[in-house]
């Protein structure tokens, strides 16, 4: 078993502090926030295409269970508290209880778990990084779907039609990205050390 030294921010930043962990942290959560603004309407369903689950999944995987989860719950807290950080920059409470929020929730549990299993040396190796990114993966699809069928009062065939399936095509393409960047940035860190 691996200890939390075992992500790559701690890789990169060993001796640092609370103050370098709440720069990654706010670093994080404003990634996301930039990414989200990247999206597109399918016009048929409420959800938007986004890039903003790359940056979740890297940065679950780069920060670790804790510092991930925090940035997460950052940005989901930022957002609703009116900074405009959600898709299309949007913000507030409306848009938080809305058809997306359940997909925002399912973020945070995304980066911890996916910084979980970082910390268990998932993010070396392409294979097992896509099983981590994945797994993230799937969690924020549970999260939306629930939230989704919920706040629209959707049967179960028209909440995957509107929450899931559109989006498993570039959702897996961003898996594969993440899955990718995580091996290299670990033989680039391997490399300065050497």
């Amino acid at each position: 078993m691996q200890d939390h030294a075992a992500t790559l921010r701690f890789a990169v930043l060993p001796r640092s502090g609370l103050l370098t962990d709440a720069i990654l942290v706010a670093g994080g959560a404003g990634l996301v926030g930039l990414a989200a603004q990247v999206s597109f309407h399918l016009g048929y369903t409420p959800i938007p295409i986004t890039l903003q689950t790359f940056p979740v999944l890297l940065v679950g995987a780069a920060l670790g269970t804790v510092r991930g989860a925090a940035s997460l719950a950052l940005y989901l807290l930022l957002g609703m508290a009116g900074v405009p950080l959600y898709a299309d920059h949007n913000h507030g409470w409306n848009t938080f209880s809305g058809a997306t929020g359940g997909y925002i929730v399912g973020f945070v549990v995304a980066a911890a778990l996916i910084g979980w299993l970082s910390e268990r040396g998932w993010d070396r190796r392409f294979s097992s990084s896509v099983a981590a990114m994945l797994s993230g993966s799937v969690v924020i699809y549970i999260f939306g779907a629930l939230w989704l069928r919920h706040s629209l009062h959707l049967n179960w065939a028209n909440t995957l039609e509107d929450g899931v399936y559109p989006f498993v095509p570039f959702d897996l393409l961003k898996v594969y990205l993440a899955a990718a960047t995580l091996p290299s940035a670990w033989a680039l860190v391997r490399r300065l050390r050497s």
